[in-house]
């Protein structure tokens, strides 16, 4: 008795907050979260499983017909939408109410086809809620189904196909009836009541004599809708196949209502003058088979309406139709992850644009619905992770680079796909003669889809389990969209170190949370996704103070102008951004900012920024490249080029982005090319650099023009690197020479993509997303504005086709070459020739000479790499010739890679190294 009585006052209070919110006209999203917070608050957890059937009657009940307005109408959508009522039982509920009387109350039996129109085609969320079963009974109480159709299981899925099968025969016969047809119908035994049943004839006579002209035209219209609305069901892909179930499983049902579609086809001038549907085009889809659904009906009738309850059944009907599995629909998704996230490849095209293009033909290809094609993209996302976060193989997972495809990568293409139709839909808007302002258009098809799928892949736990270092994060959403709920209004600052509070320790958030808030920020999705069932644990939101005492976060005192000191930036470095906003004022300071506050800028801008602000991430990239890129100041007069003196900002954020991870991240979105541009004129700059000075950061750090040549060629070697097909791969008949991926290539994609960026509609789109404050140059860069760089290239290739020779003994690279020599072996070398007679056929130069050069070996990096092919060949010769072990010839380069200035130097003898490592005796040396 208890529990009643709680249950009862608590649907009071529902009511009320309905009736005042009804008088106040408070906006819909508004009275949904109060309504939900109300629920969930529900005392010692007694309330209502949403959705909740017990609200839909109470909703429905209170529309019809006492407060039949505009405003309860707007609620009872949005609580449709945010699913704390069941569409499903809802549409039952109304059409119980609105069909029979939709001459009396137009206006409802309009909003009620809007309502099918956009929640009767999507069962799956239905069948994988929680309320499954209590729903479809419900919905049998509300029609009567069991009685009406007389089959004796009464499984949810059978009554699944009778309540569809009732929710087109409502409109057939309303349909008919509207047209004074019903009456040529031989059955008269109707189902459902078509008119009034309370009201005497000549009262209803009385009353359709006085329809106003307005009246008239929308009842018109409403006869037409539901005709067409009748076609789309028949016509749909779930919903026609649900009815062929019918059609197998209840023939002498079927047979009655065929006769009515029949008589619709030949006599409906509604029909006729429809510009949907035609009357052939309506008979042709009722005889329409299905027959690759339906084969083995009539073995096993039950079970394969049985089938239509099994959990995601509706979801993959045409993967089993096709005798496939739905995984195998989306296998090509899969492997396009894994060779994306291939650490020997770098990408020069965005995975976005690949990927985007790739999902479109599969759901073409498929023939699926949009939100079982984005479910699938998700899964396949979500799976990539799941491999990275426990790899078989390879030392270390690129958890950052995977969770940049799974919350970046995939949301934009997400992004890409919703906003192409929504494009298409304002343009058509715009040609219209009666437009709407842009503001309020409605959202696209693909948009709602996508909502459908982030619904149903919180079926998918096994999936969702967050890595262990993001798990605080995926904890905070949790708390974010459960403070949410409970009304608490607190800045970001507040979520960032929810943790701290203890709040999030205690909320099990997930990859879906991660999801849901990357999809929010960009701007797919509104915080209503958090009222979704089940996205939030009651048990969780019991816990919420009742008070919250916020506290200002690093990123909230940075935008109120807190000056950025070391502590802040060590802050600010491991606090991913959440807004463009606040990249931009980074940015600035990098720009605008004192010497060690542009280091400290540059300093958060390779943090977690970009690691892992997923919503910023392409922004942050071009930020970091227009950085590396700082312009020739106004008052410039040295001769030297003016990217010495940005010596210590530009080491910073080439040490910055040199992870793997990074790089990847790069890749991934597509601003390789741009990166490579961006790095060629520091390396010929600082490659043609003497070492004579050194700079000291504030943190009392030295590094010298090799520190910064070694970084940014370091990077570039791995950029193009990666393009040239393994060695061991070509056949005889490949050019050994050059790659169809070098650097010149990805100056052509750079040049070609800021000069033709924009002038799509398809860039235009994406431009929305980048910060006004990126403006790259559109004047193309060749090789030839790199001649030192090109130089070297040319010779790499060179010792990568033939034999290496021309070592001219006395040069100042043959002195190079015995300096690097004496430096990497002067321990070991026993017999005092030089390595290099080996293979250059020189004799031992002055002993004293060469000290002073191999002790004070200050020359321009690029002389060195010039160099370093006669090293490797020298070293790796004297292994052959057994004046060296293998083990000598590691200690070596061990030797070399001491010292940081020579690190680059590997990067070059790496290339040269491959030509030897098909022979047995320099493998194991290298």
């Amino acid at each position: 008795m208890a529990v009643n009585h709680q249950q009862q006052s608590l649907w009071r209070e529902v009511l009320e907050l309905t009736k005042t919110a009804q008088d106040r006209n408070t906006d819909p999203l508004t009275w949904a979260i109060q309504l939900s917070s109300t629920l969930n608050s529900a005392a010692d957890g007694d309330g209502p499983t949403l959705p909740s059937t017990e609200l839909a009657h109470l909703l429905v009940s209170h529309i019809c017909w006492d407060n039949h307005v505009p405003i309860t109408w707007k609620f009872l959508e949005k609580a449709l939408t945010l699913k704390i009522v069941p569409p499903s039982l809802v549409l039952a509920l109304l059409s119980t109410r609105v069909i029979s009387n939709r001459q009396l109350h137009p206006a409802a039996y309009r909003l009620y086809l809007e309502f099918l129109t956009r929640h009767a085609f999507s069962f799956a969320s239905l069948v994988n809620g929680p309320n499954y079963d209590k729903i479809m009974n419900s919905i049998d109480d509300v029609l009567n189904l069991s009685q009406i159709f007389g089959l004796k299981v009464c499984e949810s899925g059978v009554l699944l196909v009778e309540f569809v099968f009732s929710v087109v025969w409502q409109l057939l016969d309303a349909s008919l009836d509207d047209e004074g047809l019903l009456e040529f119908a031989s059955d008269k035994n109707f189902k459902w009541p078509t008119r009034p049943q309370d009201m005497e004839i000549d009262g209803i006579d009385g009353f359709i004599d006085k329809r106003s002209e307005h009246h008239e035209g929308l009842f018109r219209a409403n006869t037409t809708m539901a005709i067409e609305l009748i076609g789309e069901f028949l016509q749909n892909k779930v919903t026609s196949r649900i009815l062929y179930l019918a059609h197998m499983n209840m023939p002498s049902h079927w047979g009655g209502f065929i006769e009515r579609l029949r008589l619709l086809a030949l006599k409906s001038a509604a029909l006729r003058n429809s510009k949907v549907i035609t009357p052939e085009a309506l008979l042709q889809l009722a005889s329409d088979t299905r027959g690759d659904l339906g084969r083995k009906s009539k073995t096993a009738p039950q079970k394969e309406c049985h089938a239509v309850a099994f959990p995601g059944s509706l979801m993959s009907l045409a993967g089993q139709c096709n005798g496939t599995s739905r995984s195998a629909l989306w296998l090509p998704i899969d492997l396009f992850l894994e060779d994306a996230m291939d650490g020997t490849q770098v990408a020069a095209t965005s995975a976005v644009e690949i990927l985007t293009g790739l999902v479109k033909a599969l759901q073409v290809v498929n023939g699926t619905t949009w939100h079982d094609t984005f479910l699938g993209l998700w899964i396949a996302a979500l799976r990539l992770l799941q491999r990275e976060r426990d790899p078989s193989e390879g030392p270390v997972p690129r958890i950052d680079s995977s969770l940049c495809m799974v919350l970046s990568v995939t949301t934009l293409t997400v992004a890409d796909i919703i906003e192409e139709e929504e494009s298409e839909l304002i343009d058509e808007t715009e040609q219209s003669p009666s437009n709407l302002p842009k503001d309020k258009q409605a959202p696209g098809r693909r948009r709602k889809d996508l909502v459908t799928s982030l619904q149903l892949l919180g079926d998918f736990e096994d999936m969702l389990t967050p890595p262990p270092f993001v798990r605080s994060i995926a904890n905070q959403a949790a708390a974010k969209a459960i403070m949410f709920i409970s009304g608490l209004t607190v800045g970001n600052g507040y979520y960032e170190s929810v943790s701290m509070n203890g709040l999030a320790t205690s909320c099990l958030g997930n990859m879906r949370h991660l999801i849901v808030e990357a999809c929010i920020a960009r701007n797919l999705l509104d915080t209503s996704a958090y009222l979704w069932p089940g996205y939030v644990n009651a048990s969780d939101s019991n816990q919420v103070p009742c008070s919250i005492a916020t506290q200002m976060s690093g990123w909230s005192s940075l935008m109120k102008g807190s000056p950025l000191t070391p502590s802040l930036t060590n802050a600010l470095v491991v606090t991913p951004a959440s807004s463009l906003a606040e990249i931009e004022k980074v940015y600035e300071i990098a720009v605008n900012g004192s010497d060690d506050e542009k280091i400290c800028a540059a300093t958060v801008l390779c943090g977690a920024s970009l690691v892992r602000g997923w919503s910023v991430q392409e922004n942050t990239i071009l930020f970091i490249i227009k950085l590396l890129s700082p312009p020739v100041p106004a008052d410039y007069s040295g001769s030297e080029s003016h990217l010495i003196g940005y010596a210590a900002l530009l080491n910073t954020l080439l040490v910055g982005i040199s992870s793997v991870d990074c790089i990847q991240i790069f890749s991934l979105h597509g601003w390789v090319p741009l990166l490579a541009a961006a790095l060629m004129p520091i390396c010929e700059v600082f490659g043609s650099s003497i070492p004579n000075a050194s700079w000291t950061l504030s943190s009392g750090e030295e590094f010298s023009c090799y520190a910064v040549f070694s970084n940014a060629f370091t990077i570039l070697v791995r950029l193009w690197r990666f393009h040239k097909p393994p060695l061991e791969q070509l056949t005889v008949d490949m050019p050994l020479v050059a790659s169809q991926l070098s650097p010149e290539y990805l100056l052509l994609v750079r040049n070609s993509k800021l000069a033709s960026f924009g002038t799509s509609p398809k860039d235009q789109m994406k431009s929305k997303r980048f910060s006004k404050n990126i403006k790259f140059s559109t004047d193309p860069i060749f090789m030839d504005s790199f001649p030192k760089l090109k130089r070297w290239y040319r010779q790499n290739e060179e010792c990568i086709a033939s034999t290496l020779t021309g070592l001219v003994h006395g040069t100042s690279v043959h002195l190079i070459v015995d300096a690097l020599l004496t430096k990497m072996f002067r321990k070991i070398n026993r017999s005092g020739t030089p390595l290099t007679s080996a293979t250059s056929g020189s004799t031992n130069s002055s002993g004293s000479g060469l000290e002073d050069v191999s002790i004070k070996l200050k020359v321009p990096a690029w002389d060195i790499l010039e160099a370093t092919p006669f090293v490797l060949d020298a070293a790796l010769a004297a292994c052959a010739h057994g004046r060296l072990s293998p083990r000598e010839l590691a200690t070596g380069l061990s030797n070399i890679l001491k010292e940081g200035r020579n690190a680059f130097v590997i990067e070059s003898l790496s290339s040269r190294c491959d030509i030897y490592l098909k022979d047995e005796s320099t493998l194991g040396a290298w």
